[in-house]
Order: structure tokens, then C-alpha cells, then sequence
């Protein structure tokens, strides 16, 4: 019973920038860890960026450096995009590993939001 709500995608150009937000509720007891993962067309879902409960964080090799992962002390997760390329084009998918107040693992996934990015 964890629900998942996306927003922030849209159409950019090269090197501009978006900023994904992506918010948990239901019935939770503590969240372990939230990300982003993105899927192309024709690709495999591939994690972008994850960050657990710690505060730690860990980033796939293509956006290091451009994309940043960030959570505030709700539930919701932020991911800052900068300096777009095309290739960064994809959906984009919020996932929340929480636990419930049944103390069950939960792994839910947001519906995805789409980032398009021109050259």
C-alpha cells in the first residue's frame, strides 16, 4: 500500500535543465531507499541515481557529475538534471523500496515521466 507520484519531465534542449520530484504516501512506516531509474526504447531499465535512508548516494557513470539525487525529510525525492544531452532522453521511473506499518518490504514504482531532450 505505497503509492508513488512523479512530475517534473518535459521537452528541453541540449544542456538545459529539469528537476524531478517524486513523492511517496500510504501505509509506511520508514522509507530505506529511493531512485530513479530510466528506460529508452528498445533499452533495459537502468538505474540513474539512488539514495537510501543514510543520505548515501550512488549515480550511474553517464550522469555523474551532471545529475544530483536529493530527499527531503518527507517522503519525496528529487532528482536536479543538468547539462541534458540527447542521449539522456528516456522515461523516467521513481522507485521507493519502504517498509509498511506491517513491517513488510514494499517495492513501489512511480508511472513514469517522460524526458525528452533535443539537439
Amino acid at each position: 500500500q505505497v503509492h508513488v507520484v512523479e512530475s517534473g519531465g518535459g521537452l528541453v534542449q541540449a544542456g538545459g535543465s529539469l528537476r524531478l520530484s517524486c513523492a511517496a504516501s500510504g501505509s509506511i512506516f520508514s522509507i530505506n531507499a529511493m531512485g530513479w531509474y530510466r528506460q529508452a526504447p528498445g533499452k533495459q531499465r537502468e538505474l540513474v541515481a539512488v539514495i537510501t535512508s543514510g543520505g548515501i548516494t550512488n549515480y550511474a557513470d553517464s550522469v555523474k557529475g551532471r545529475f544530483t539525487i536529493s530527499r527531503d525529510n518527507a517522503k519525496k525525492v528529487y532528482l536536479q538534471m543538468n547539462s541534458l544531452k540527447p542521449e539522456d532522453t528516456a522515461d523516467y521511473y521513481c522507485n521507493v523500496r519502504a517498509t509498511t506499518i506491517m513491517l513488510a518490504t514494499n517495492d513501489a514504482w512511480g508511472q513514469g515521466t517522460q524526458v525528452t531532450v533535443s539537439s
